[in-house]
């Protein structure tokens, strides 16, 4: 898009239309958004509470847990508030420099988000096929150092969108069409040839889960070779079994991450209420489903829970071939 008389070098707000196509069903809708948004909130704070007090989980799994529950509530409540405020009372002006910051937060935590899965993958491949050197290689202070080069990476490639935007001239129209600012959808306001900006979100797009994405998959190739080759039946179960809960937390932020990325730059036959739907479940769905699935899965957050809703631990079932370590 060229620059044009009709621009303004800064505009003072935005307006987020919110879910265009169901303006009727916007107040409803908040609803479920809303319990989801509680139930992350809820659910990551109760992690973090268990890891932080249980000394026993102090292990480099809980802690990139922990890591990705910290992600999880930046990453949603950025988000979140201002979307139900836009559903349920029609507050859909946004400042300025409010709506960079979102954009900022949205694109640097799923940065930082979809690094530590990957870090997740690569403790997994440890556990699994080096298992007698996992303390060794995995220390606290590698497991530090891992999680400190996750979050400068996300800081360090996405602060560039911000600072090229901010100094591009806007044209008269500052209507976004959904629900929050995000990077492709703030460039389409601009009245300036946007092409290096475009360049430079696929290079970020691709240099970040491009990587992650191909590491990940080494690491679950690897692990498969390994539990393959497992002597028995009941210790490849085992083995799958302590990788179920990391698959299904990668699934579901990868497959709305992706579609929504793919449908901004390529999908213009795509329904506009589909993407912006997706776009939404992007930022709701992960932060819900992983304190969740982790709950669920592994044994020492799910007694905890019981523990302090019921006031006392179940009984473990012990038998001759029980594992040592829990599945995480």
């Amino acid at each position: 898009m060229l620059a044009s008389g009709n621009s303004s070098s800064q505009p003072v707000s935005f307006i987020l239309l919110g879910i265009p196509g169901l303006e009727n069903y916007q107040f409803w809708i908040a609803f479920p958004f809303c319990a989801m948004y509680l139930i992350a909130i809820v659910g990551n704070v109760i992690v973090l509470h268990i890891i932080r007090t249980d000394h026993t989980l102090h292990e480099p799994m809980y802690l990139f847990l922990a890591m990705l529950a910290i992600t999880d509530l930046a990453l949603s409540s950025s988000t979140q508030p201002k979307m139900l405020a836009i559903l349920w009372f029609h507050a859909h002006e946004i400042e300025y420099h409010a709506c960079l910051i979102q954009v900022f937060f949205i694109h640097a935590f799923s940065s930082v988000e979809s690094g530590l899965l990957m870090a997740m993958a690569l403790d997994r491949y440890v556990a699994i096929c080096f298992p007698l050197h996992h303390s060794t290689f995995l220390t606290p202070a590698v497991v530090g150092k891992l999680g400190a080069a996750v979050m400068m990476r996300g800081l360090l490639w996405v602060s560039p969108f911000c600072i090229m935007v901010s100094r591009m001239p806007f044209c008269n129209n500052h209507v976004i069409p959904q629900s929050y600012c995000e990077h492709m959808a703030v460039l389409k306001l601009v009245c300036a040839d946007t092409r290096v900006n475009r360049a430079y979100g696929l290079f970020v797009a691709f240099s970040v889960v491009g990587f992650d994405i191909i590491v990940i998959s080494i690491s679950y190739v690897m692990i498969l070779r390994t539990v393959l080759g497992l002597p028995s039946d009941e210790a490849r179960f085992k083995a799958f079994g302590t990788c179920a809960s990391h698959i299904c937390v990668i699934l579901a932020f990868y497959i709305p991450a992706l579609f929504t990325f793919l449908t901004h730059r390529f999908g213009h036959h795509v329904p506009r209420v589909v993407h912006i739907m997706f776009a939404n479940f992007y930022l709701l769905v992960p932060p819900m489903l992983n304190p969740i699935i982790y709950g669920v899965r592994t044994k020492q957050i799910r007694d905890r829970v019981i523990q302090g809703c019921c006031g006392k631990v179940p009984k473990p079932r012990v038998t001759a071939s029980q594992p040592t370590s829990p599945p995480h």
